[in-house]
């Protein structure tokens, strides 16, 4: 078919197409587009120009409820978007609305914004009143059509409460005519000009010889990090790559990574996100991304090229890098909401496209969406194209951009069959049976805010999980909760209560005490209570239980004493974390010692309280060194990250010595009695070298150090006493979280008394 040339607009050709694969596809010859709607009458292909205008294609081809086309003339940096006609009926969960340009699901580049103008919403944000409907209009004929973004088409309206995630009553009429056709009874708003469209790329990339570092998750310590605050204040990095995939691959930040002993980094969102209008109106921003829209598309914010597209590239050569490094790349996903928010929410793809499709509604009242999230929305991982998409994004990470695994938030929320959390759901199966996706590191966020939606210990067998008991248990044992000695065991021999009884491997705990979300690790022994007032929210916004302790100042504080107890117990978590079996994650900065002032929740903080500051690489170098410390002992010593839990049996017949033992600061055996005191604050772990039952990978047995580790949470110097000559003649200090960098030199004969500082913990290796 050919679209016959007009006055403005030259001849375009048009193509049959295929189907699959979903999105806009450039073959070096042209583009495919493909797009998914159950729900539509038609679809429109527009093109919009460097000047803003459009041009529209009618589809003419659609197999199985998917809609296609073949442009041969159109090549990567095209800018396109799509209008849907279809009905307009909430009642019935449907809510097309041709006014409103849509960007592609299956997107992989975006480019300008949302502009939080009316025309993004389909309501009436001036009206409250009764249903006002108007005729439905005739489809235009199949042809190109050009318009401006002054231009209006027909638009539905609900009576606006405010933005997506604010719950409201909804009016809502049947769609507005035409502007040709009579009877108009409110303005009709068209969202060209004020929504982002989405960007045709060049898929091609020159990967050189990269190659996935594929670590196994008991050699993994896993970054958490946030592409724009890790960068945004460095120094060394150009100003213009700032806040970009090419700063965090500069090689100041690799080389910080490296020198640490990080294996992986963990990215915050990378989809393509979108700002929240009343953040925006208070003077704050979408910091942390869990807003996203664009499911394989790089957020085009974090490239420091700003042509379309150019993320693309950009975050290609960012991965490549890392891997370069020894470095893996996760990504934190969000696959169980997106952007639109509630019903009162912009129309700005999932929602015009096959709105029953994509979301999950609420039985019996269909124009409402069942909230999982706390956002508003809940995708429909019921759904088998709404599956297909994540699964289409998922394996597209993996195979068309490098990455090494995801986290994925909220994970609970894909789960939910019916209502509950079903482990044996569809989207399980998928990722199961995937040959790619089922391959990479994958981490649950296994909780959501639904009934039933702390899930804990109860993924599949190919999952981690982030380990919020973990979490805790050792924030509790820390700061000196009475009754914590036997929980915190199990957290530190990798949580053999909550992963063993399904297949799963020490590996299969994320361990991590703090992430983004919370106070950094300065501020957990710096404030009892969240100080968000920045937010705008009166303080009421964020975790009020933190299992925090100031001790003894809330916040920033000269006295000696307390900054020294502040600093140790900041080497108590970090050393306890990364010496715990497990897979250990830290969050940026905390190596440094950030503070976010008290504030808990800074996603709307993208400033100077959210971002790191690199000067504190020089203030804390001891802490940066201490850190260091500790991972290249856990590196070193594979009694540190075992694959196998403990199972405390000798090792050999006939022999005392077993692959774990439990014993009290006088170095006897821990009885029931002293698991069960509820003061109990102190306690010694030995870990047999010899006692570890796995071999290399080369089938080779392995035999490491043995070592001690004597906690004291007290609140006064202990005397340990070392076990007896069946476990050690000599021990020596390996780590001492009652020095700054947690050297020392010290030796200690069996069966001798040491000293442990009030509240530290201090790690012996045997040595004769």
């Amino acid at each position: 078919m050919l679209h016959e040339a007009s006055e403005d607009t030259p001849a375009i050709a048009v193509w049959p197409g295929s189907a699959y694969p979903l999105g806009a596809t450039y073959d070096g010859a042209g583009t495919n587009f493909a797009l998914f709607s159950e729900v539509a009458e038609a679809v429109d292909l527009c093109l919009i120009a460097e000047d803003g205008t459009e041009t529209r294609i009618r589809f003419e081809e659609s197999d199985g409820y998917v809609w296609h086309a073949y442009l041969p003339t159109v090549v990567p940096g095209q800018r396109y978007g799509y209008r849907v006609h279809g009905p307009w009926d909430p009642a019935a969960g449907h809510r097309c609305d041709p006014s409103k340009l849509l960007v592609d699901p299956y997107g992989k580049a975006f480019e300008g914004s949302f502009d939080g103008d009316r025309s993004l919403f389909s309501y009436n944000m001036d009206i409250d009143g009764t249903d006002t409907p108007a005729p439905e209009p005739e489809l235009d004929a199949a042809e190109a059509v050009k318009s401006d973004s002054s231009s209006t088409v027909e638009a539905p309206f609900e009576d606006a409460a405010d933005l997506a995630g604010v719950e409201g009553e909804s009016i809502d009429a049947a769609p507005i005519a035409h502007d040709d056709e009579p009877n108009n009874e409110f303005p009709q708003y068209d969202a060209l000009g004020h929504t982002m469209t989405t960007v045709v790329i060049n898929p091609f990339f020159d990967w050189q010889a990269d190659r996935a570092p594929k670590r196994p998750y008991h050699e993994t310590v896993i970054y958490e990090a946030h592409v724009k605050g890790m960068t945004i204040n460095h120094p060394d990095i150009p100003e213009a790559e700032r806040g970009t995939y090419a700063g965090l691959a500069h090689p100041v930040i690799i080389d910080h990574l490296n020198h640490l002993g990080v294996t992986a980094i963990e990215l915050m969102p990378v989809h393509q996100f979108m700002q929240d209008q009343v953040l925006l109106d208070k003077g704050l921003r979408n910091y942390w991304g869990y807003n996203t829209f664009g499911f394989l598309a790089p957020h085009a914010e974090y490239s420091s090229l700003q042509s379309p597209g150019a993320a693309v590239t950009e975050f290609k050569a960012m991965v490549r890098e890392f891997h370069a490094a020894g470095i893996e790349v996760i990504l934190d996903v969000v696959y169980n909401h997106t952007a639109e928010g509630n019903h009162m929410g912009p129309t700005i793809s999932f929602r015009g496209i096959d709105n029953a499709a994509y979301y999950r509604l609420v039985d019996g009242d269909l124009e409402h969406y069942m909230d999982y999230t706390g956002t508003g929305n809940s995708l429909n991982a019921r759904h088998p194209h709404t599956l297909q998409l994540i699964m289409d994004s998922l394996r597209y990470w993996v195979t068309e951009m490098h990455v090494d695994g995801f986290r994925f938030d909220l994970a609970s929320t894909l789960a939910r069959e019916l209502h509950d959390v079903d482990r044996l759901s569809a989207f399980f199966d998928l990722v199961q049976q995937d040959p790619v996706v089922s391959q990479v590191k994958l981490i649950a966020e296994p909780w959501d805010i639904g009934e039933g939606g702390y899930q804990v210990g109860n993924f599949p067998g190919l999952w981690t999980e982030w380990n919020g008991k973990y979490r805790d248990t050792v924030r509790d044992y820390w700061r000196g909760e009475p009754a914590t000695l036997g929980e915190f065991a199990s957290r530190l021999t990798g949580s053999s209560d909550l992963y063993e009884s399904n297949g799963r491997r020490p590996g299969a705990s994320i361990n991590f005490v703090i992430a983004h979300d919370g106070f950094t690790l300065n501020d957990l022994v710096s404030y009892n209570d969240k100080h968000n007032e920045a937010n705008g929210e009166g303080n009421n916004d964020g975790e009020s239980h933190n299992r925090s302790w100031n001790c003894g100042v809330e916040g920033p504080t000269d006295d000696p004493e307390i900054l020294d107890l502040r600093a140790r117990q900041i080497r108590n978590i970090m050393a306890t974390l990364l010496l715990s079996q497990g897979t250990p994650m830290i969050a940026h900065g905390d190596e440094l010692g950030r503070t976010q002032q008290g504030n808990n929740n800074v996603y709307c903080q993208d400033s100077e309280l959210a971002w790191m500051d690199w000067s504190l690489a020089e203030t804390n170098a001891e802490l940066v060194e201490f850190t260091r410390n500790a991972i290249a002992l856990r590196a070193e010593h594979p009694v540190f990250r075992r694959r196998r839990f403990f199972e405390g049996r000798p090792i050999r017949t006939g022999e005392q010595a077993r692959d774990i033992a439990w014993l009290t600061p006088a170095g006897e055996e821990m009885t029931p009695e002293d698991w069960d005191s509820g003061f109990g604050k102190s306690l010694t772990v030995f870990l047999n070298g010899e006692g570890i039952p796995e071999p290399n990978q080369r089938g080779e047995r392995v035999v490491d150090d043995s070592f001690l580790l004597c906690f004291n949470a007290h609140h006064e110097t202990l005397e340990f006493v070392t076990p007896d000559g069946n476990y050690a003649k000599e021990w020596t200090v390996a780590l001492d979280t009652a020095s700054r960098t947690g050297t020392s030199e010290k030796s200690i004969e069996a069966g001798t008394p040491v000293e442990v500082t009030a509240r530290s913990l201090l790690v012996l290796r045997k040595t004769a």
